[in-house]
């Protein structure tokens, strides 16, 4: 496997130029909302925590809140990971805490905005979807034209549903770690994450590397930035002489699970771009699994004629694999499409059942829906820009739509 690129992938909007222009010149050009999947009782055990960060991961916030009200990790709850160059909003859940003892925490960068009490624990996919502001920088004004014209087009069609480039890191390998770490290669996993200086690392980082790769773990941890976190979480055991797999364990979960999924989100996109490719990223055909956009079910596909009506009426689309030893298999060509991808990495289903690390596995939808669109062009204090407002479904990236739309490689992250 490559590093991740996703300018190789295809676009849905080929025909179009795109504008080009700048992502996240300021956390106020990139504004998040989460919208809730149901409203806070009122009572109950779980505190839930209204939170506006910049600058932060949502594991920061989580690390943050579990020191605060000295809690385990199982305590905190969350619906979803929010991109950290950006103003975000979201609800976090904190199990046994109290709103005086949230009125005492502060951080220069994540501020609690409201509380509420509730009778279970926020999870994962809790949210009905994101609302996203976002001005785009670097641009000609006249250009809103092109701008309307591709979102109305991806508002009629739908988007192809790319896992973004956030997801797969800055040094853009966390789907090479995620596949090390399923089949338990665990010094070939540090060597990845530790080692191998790139351009893109930073003086203190790449010093870091070069240690860690002359075997001086001591002097790597004293060198590696503090915003590394999971880096030093993983160095900090081995300069005190603990095995690989010891370290790689000191890492934590959430970290450890996100890459794994980028290593499914890899494949997925392989899946993805080829049936986008073909003309096929909304073609219904046999052997399908069907997502419903309205409850997320999954269905097989047996009457293709019928379900492409419902695929063209947006109530239907295809699905991809997030691979697991669990995860629901399609049929015919579509199974061996998604097999082949697959072990295209280097792997195959029986890796994936002898792991003891991977993931159940999943299906994702192929298409993403946009909703509530806006466009508009104007000009502040820091030049003129071009502002889009729309909301998507939960677990969809918003780079991935301005990505249709700028065609430069601009939306990076290293949420």
């Amino acid at each position: 496997m490559q590093t991740v690129d996703l300018d190789q992938l295809a676009y849905l909007t080929a025909d179009e130029p795109g504008i080009a222009g700048k992502l996240k010149q300021r956390p106020e050009d990139f504004i998040v909302d989460e919208e809730p999947l149901y409203e806070p009782t009122g009572q109950g055990d779980h505190l839930y925590l209204f939170v506006e960060k910049r600058r932060r991961l949502t594991t920061d916030v989580t690390r943050l809140f579990r020191e605060h009200f000295g809690v385990k990790e199982v305590a905190i709850g969350y619906a979803g990971l929010k991109d950290k160059h950006a103003i975000t909003r979201q609800w976090f859940s904190v199990e046994h805490a109290s709103a005086e003892r949230a009125a005492e925490f502060a951080d220069e960068h994540i501020h609690i905005l409201a509380t509420d009490r509730h009778l279970n624990k926020l999870k994962r996919g809790h949210l009905r979807g994101n609302r996203f502001i976002i001005k785009l920088r670097d641009v000609e004004l006249n250009d809103v034209v092109r701008v309307r014209r591709m979102l109305d087009r991806m508002c009629r069609c739908g988007v192809p549903n790319y896992l973004g480039e956030q997801r797969f890191g800055y040094r853009r390998n966390n789907h090479l770690l995620g596949q090390l770490l399923m089949l338990g290669k665990y010094r070939e996993f540090l060597d990845e994450m530790l080692g191998r200086p790139i351009p893109a690392d930073s003086p203190p980082a790449a010093e870091a590397r070069h240690a860690y790769m002359a075997g001086d773990y001591v002097t790597a941890l004293e060198c590696w930035p503090k915003v590394h976190r999971f880096e030093r979480q993983a160095i900090g055991p081995l300069s005190r002489g603990a095995s690989p797999s010891q370290a790689v364990n000191g890492i934590d979960r959430p970290q450890l699970a996100l890459l794994m999924s980028a290593y499914q989100s890899y494949i997925f996109n392989l899946v993805l771009n080829k049936r986008v490719r073909d003309g096929l990223f909304d073609t219904m055909l046999a052997g399908d699994l069907a997502f419903k956009h309205d409850s997320r079910g999954v269905f097989l596909v047996e009457d293709v004629a019928e379900t492409q009506q419902r695929c063209d009426a947006k109530l239907i689309c295809p699905t991809g694999p997030m691979w697991g030893p669990d995860m629901m298999r399609a049929g015919g060509q579509v199974d061996q499409w998604e097999l082949d991808a697959l072990r295209s990495t280097g792997m195959d289903v029986s890796d994936l059942v002898a792991s003891k690390r991977a993931p159940e596995g999943s299906r994702r939808a192929m298409r993403m829906l946009i909703d509530e669109p806006a466009v508009s062009a104007g000009s502040d204090e820091f030049g003129p820009y071009i502002e889009l407002r729309f909301m998507l479904p939960r677990g969809s990236f918003a780079t991935t739509v301005m990505r249709e739309i700028m065609k430069n490689g601009a939306p990076r992250d290293d949420d």
